[in-house]
């Protein structure tokens, strides 16, 4: 009995691509150096593989190897230029630096080296993007033609990842259905170009390349039909599951020996990601709070001396996998409740002191979480944490609610930035955050925090629903 391993594709071409970058700057660097210079060829091997090593990291990081034909001519060429420019500048530092470090008695002239590895540079980027040119025009010669049977929502969406994933040049798609596709509202403006038996007539013409089955999962019978009658052609078939049939939430795929599993419900702060968050918490974390010290001590300050109490308090709220943690906050009330019942804030609330009515509108009660941040039990990033009384209450109103606390709570997060801060005095407002913090955990990245952090100082500090 053959063994029922699936294999992940993995093309080739991108190992291909970078074998040929690092070819390619480092034979231009030798050759000028060669026909233009009186250097010695071992420094100029050394700064070709220098050059080329941070010109392939950098490419990477940039994902121009893994998205060779996403992009426009135009694109490609931007992108090239980024990573040539960065790794220029990265290369003539780290030379010099070494240079001045280990041959201190030795002259060294800065200027000529910027001035021959910059005329290396714009040769190399000629070559280079010549280079993705003629790969992208060899895999493309022509365009391919793809038919999607099945107009559903996976059927769209397979459309559109094609469209993303490929210039637009070298896809021609065409959707395929033996049901009338008014039925739904989400398929009114596709086209249908016909059934699934001309589809078939199609393949066996080869007028097709490939085609790609986007029906229910609940249509097995169909599937296995369409699958045999196919298989009397020479296309290439592909199956798109419904996965999100099970679950919206679905994160990964991830592969156990030859078992693939499917991730629903789980946190991108694994491994790599874990600490990457935390380095980023302890930076952010360490900047603002040492820049945000005199408005610590204006609110202390403050506080004081308008109101009778303490200036700060701790309140209990869910952290990471819904266990309890304390956080502080300046007092901006009256009283201070933590207990199984818990008021949300509204506008003119009485309990609300006139200073802490100023510190509510510029979240500036907010600013002792920064140590919060520190010590690990929040993000500077992330759903904003919840009265443990308001956890209770939504957890059985909201579907996926607790869901949110796959994460650490944040000073800010994505719901803040699109609107949703402040009181949820309507069960869709509440939804809507819940929404905005579970799509912040399936799409996360070092960028969007950037981005979110960014964007709070012109969006997430005051408003309207801030009081």
């Amino acid at each position: 009995m053959a063994d029922k391993k699936i294999k992940i594709f993995k093309p080739r071409y991108y190992n291909l691509l970078k074998l040929l970058d690092f070819i390619i700057i480092n034979l231009t660097c030798l050759l000028y150096v060669t026909l233009f210079t009186q250097k010695e060829y071992i420094s100029a091997l050394l700064v070709g593989l220098s050059f080329s090593l941070i010109f392939i990291t950098c490419g990477v990081f940039f994902n121009i190897y893994a998205s060779q034909f996403r992009y426009s001519y135009l694109s490609k060429a931007f992108y090239l230029f980024l990573c040539l420019t960065i790794s220029w500048i990265l290369t003539v530092s780290l030379y010099s630096a070494s240079v001045m470090l280990f041959y201190a008695q030795q002259q060294f002239d800065v200027v000529v080296l910027v001035k021959g590895l910059s005329r290396v540079v714009l040769l190399i980027f000629v070559l280079l993007l010549a280079l993705r040119i003629a790969v992208s025009r060899l895999l493309f010669a022509q365009s391919t033609q793809v038919a999607i049977l099945g107009i559903t929502l996976s059927g769209l969406a397979i459309e559109q990842a094609l469209r993303k994933e490929y210039q637009r040049g070298h896809l021609n798609i065409r959707f395929y259905d033996d049901r009338n596709n008014i039925r739904d509202s989400h398929f009114m403006n596709t086209k249908c170009s016909g059934s699934a038996s001309d589809l078939l007539a199609l393949a066996k013409a080869g007028k097709v390349d490939a085609v790609y089955i986007a029906l229910p999962m609940i249509a097995q019978e169909r599937i296995r039909k369409f699958l045999h009658d196919f298989s009397d052609s020479t296309i290439d078939i592909f199956l798109v599951p419904d996965l999100f049939s099970y679950s919206s939430h679905i994160t990964q795929l991830r592969m156990f020996d030859n078992i693939q599993t499917i991730s629903i419900f789980t946190s991108p702060f694994e491994d790599e990601g874990a600490i990457i968050k935390r380095i980023e918490d302890i930076i952010l974390g360490t900047l603002f709070t040492l820049a945000s010290l005199p408005l610590m001590l204006f609110a202390a300050i403050g506080i004081k001396l308008t109101s009778p109490g303490p200036i700060l308090f701790k309140q209990s709220r869910y952290g990471l996998n819904g266990k309890e943690i304390k956080i502080w906050k300046f007092r901006s009330m009256s009283v201070m409740e933590n207990s199984t019942v818990v008021t949300q804030a509204s506008r003119n609330d009485p309990r609300v002191t006139r200073f802490g009515a100023f510190l509510r509108r510029t979240s500036l009660d907010e600013l002792p979480q920064f140590f919060n941040v520190l010590q690990g039990t929040m993000s500077i990033v992330g759903p904003r944490p919840h009265a443990v009384a308001h956890n209770e209450e939504y957890r059985k109103l909201v579907e996926n609610y607790m869901i949110r606390h796959k994460v650490k709570p944040g000073i800010t997060g994505l719901a803040q930035i699109n609107g949703f801060r402040g009181e949820t005095d309507t069960l869709d407002k509440m939804e809507m955050r819940v929404l905005y913090d579970l799509d912040y955990i399936k799409s996360w990245s070092l960028w969007l925090d950037i981005k979110i952090v960014f964007l709070t100082f012109f969006r997430g500090f005051v408003g309207k629903n801030a009081f």
